[in-house]
């Protein structure tokens, strides 16, 4: 008898660990299944201001994000070293992938319009952020959901064979837009669009009025 009681105790506990193992084997699937099931790729956007506490969606788009965006783009498609005959055409095509189609094919017939106009050639270009205006919470606007308009106020000089020819300042409207693009090539997953709503505004000029 006393044997018999210890077998069935034995066999209790061997089916304790079938149904244990049987557990362990299906939480593994569903392990497996959700890690499948997970995306490759996740955008966090996240404030420069850190000294707060705040909780961060993934993929939620925050307003310092989109200006950030919008004056690192604007300037480097503005950004001419030597000579904007082949620099503004090469600076469209370096960062394509942060421009909407509607924005680059207007890009290109502004970059047309300015050869023809001979306002390309040899003639060197910046574009910075005036001191003191930078991002408030003003400079951003939502217009619908993914879509922004961004004011931002900069200073573009000009020069040819190191001459000053240009110096001004200016008020630009930049549309942003969530942009559904390879993260490899835009990892901000939001572009410059058109801007048709709102025109430059220019703030100051202090050398010359040729082109803007």
């Amino acid at each position: 008898m006393r044997y018999r009681k210890e077998l069935d105790n034995v066999r209790a506990h061997v089916n304790t660990l079938r149904v244990v193992a049987l557990g362990l084997a299906v939480l593994c699937v569903g392990l497996w299944w959700g890690w499948q099931q997970a995306p490759e790729h996740l955008r966090v956007h996240l404030t420069p201001e850190l000294r707060s506490g705040g909780v961060v969606e993934a993929d939620e788009v925050v307003e310092p994000a989109v200006y950030t965006f919008a004056l690192y783009i604007w300037q480097q498609l503005h950004r001419w070293e030597d000579d904007g005959a082949t620099a503004y055409g090469e600076n469209i095509w370096r960062l394509q992938g942060f421009l909407t189609p509607d924005f680059r094919r207007y890009l290109q017939q502004d970059m047309e319009d300015r050869a023809d106009r001979g306002e390309l050639r040899d003639r060197s270009r910046s574009v910075r952020e005036i001191p003191g205006r930078t991002y408030d919470s003003d400079r951003v606007e939502v217009l619908a959901d993914g879509t922004w308009r961004v004011w931002l106020d900069v200073e573009i000089r000009e020069h040819i064979d190191g001459e000053l020819v240009k110096e001004l300042q200016a008020r630009y409207p930049l549309r942003v837009v969530r942009f559904n693009v390879d993260p490899e090539i835009n990892p901000w997953g939001l572009a410059l669009d058109i801007e048709d709503e709102a025109a430059a505004e220019r703030l100051e000029v202090t050398v010359d009025e040729e082109g803007s």
